[in-house]
């Protein structure tokens, strides 16, 4: 299983975890910084490598996990998950 899927299901469903405690970061082309966050409570389905979410104003998104920049716990301010950067030679 994926690393960030297992992160995703822990924070969503693990009844022990809040999923409002968690911000997860992502690339959305358009928006300042190409960067989007929204709340974990949001997130509405996780597949192998991806998760859907809903908004208010919006029907459901997909978000390939690649995308993924960072999880946040916002609660303690711990950074949860972050997408690794390879370096170049």
């Amino acid at each position: 299983m994926h690393p960030l899927r297992s992160i995703l299901n822990k924070m969503t469903w693990d009844r022990r975890e809040r999923a409002e405690n968690y911000v997860v970061y992502f690339i959305h082309r358009g928006v300042p910084g190409n960067t989007r966050k929204i709340n974990a409570s949001l997130i509405t389905k996780i597949g192998p490598s991806w998760f859907m979410y809903a908004t208010a104003e919006s029907d459901e998104t997909l978000i390939p996990f690649h995308r993924v920049r960072r999880i946040l716990n916002v609660q303690t301010g711990k950074l949860i998950w972050t997408k690794r950067v390879r370096k170049s030679d």
